[in-house]
């Protein structure tokens, strides 16, 4: 039989205690580095997850760049003739639409965390930032695949034109990826704070994406739309200097401003620090909202 002592909450020992947090900055970060293997295996499912019961399966993260970039090539490339400052039409397109593809996706998975994941989140404690990093981390692999399906057509073509671009400037990659991880964490989960009183933004998001894209030079090389009235929107925008890098990066063309990319990296640690106070506060109260 146990005793009172044993009964006593004040003599128990306890693995965790669940508390309000007494500082609007405490973010709790180090809890979300004890519950990484957590974070593993929501990257798992997520992986796993997104194509079970198709008949494909991981072959549409293949799928999807090719075609995009053949309707670009049709559309951008013979319909409008715009350039691609000296390079290969089918690369330029891929190399864009390959970088573009993990933001959107981190983007777009990100701003739906607190809706989507209500029902976990309403049964057992863990810290509700691994959510929104493993979306990131999965689309990692999903960049990986669609980066090799480039680096592939990249090949070919440097064997039919025996010139490859492979050179230093490929260290500017991992950066350049990341950077684009954070931006589309920072903005993800702001939105995904929002959207538990406003629910109006889970229908605007993905319009708003498709905007963003012709906001940023995807389709085009910034040097096509210097000297026009609207050029100042597009060079303002912060992935506007990453997919310039990345395409500096990978065909060593042009050149990669470090201004610009020191003002896109600000801009990613203000969405980012802006992102996780508003995330930490929120996360305490959306049960009462979703």
């Amino acid at each position: 039989m146990a005793t009172l002592a044993e009964n006593d909450p004040i003599n128990q020992q306890w693995d965790l205690i669940l508390e309000p947090k007494a500082a609007f900055f405490d973010l709790q970060l180090k809890e979300v580095w004890k519950y990484r293997y957590l974070l593993v295996l929501f990257v798992k499912r997520d992986f796993a997850s997104q194509y079970k019961q198709t008949i494909l399966g991981p072959l549409w993260h293949l799928i999807q760049p090719i075609f995009t970039t053949l309707v670009f090539l049709l559309v951008f490339g013979k319909i409008a003739n715009i350039p691609t400052d000296g390079i290969e039409p089918i690369l330029f397109f891929m190399s864009g639409i390959t970088i573009w593809n993990y933001f959107s996706a981190c983007l777009t998975a990100t701003s739906n965390t607190f809706v989507a994941n209500a029902a976990i989140f309403g049964k057992v404690y863990f810290p509700r930032l691994v959510i929104p990093l493993s979306t990131v981390l999965s689309n990692i692999i999903k960049f990986g695949i669609q980066f090799l399906l480039l680096l592939t057509v990249m090949a070919w073509f440097g064997i039919k034109n025996h010139h490859f671009s492979f050179g230093a400037s490929w260290l500017l990659i991992p950066l350049l990826v990341l950077m684009m991880a954070g931006l589309g964490l920072g903005l993800g989960i702001i939105i995904s704070s929002l959207t538990t009183k406003y629910r109006d933004l889970t229908l605007l998001i993905v319009f708003a994406v498709q905007l963003l894209m012709y906001a940023t030079p995807i389709a085009y090389p910034l040097s096509f739309i210097k000297g026009k009235s609207y050029a100042h929107w597009i060079i303002w925008n912060p992935l506007t200097p990453i997919i310039e890098a990345f395409r500096y990066a990978l065909f060593n063309t042009g050149a990669a401003d470090a201004m610009s990319l020191l003002y896109s990296g600000a801009v990613i640690v203000v969405l980012l620090f802006i992102g996780l106070l508003i995330f930490s506060k929120v996360e305490k109260t959306f049960m009462d909202t979703v």
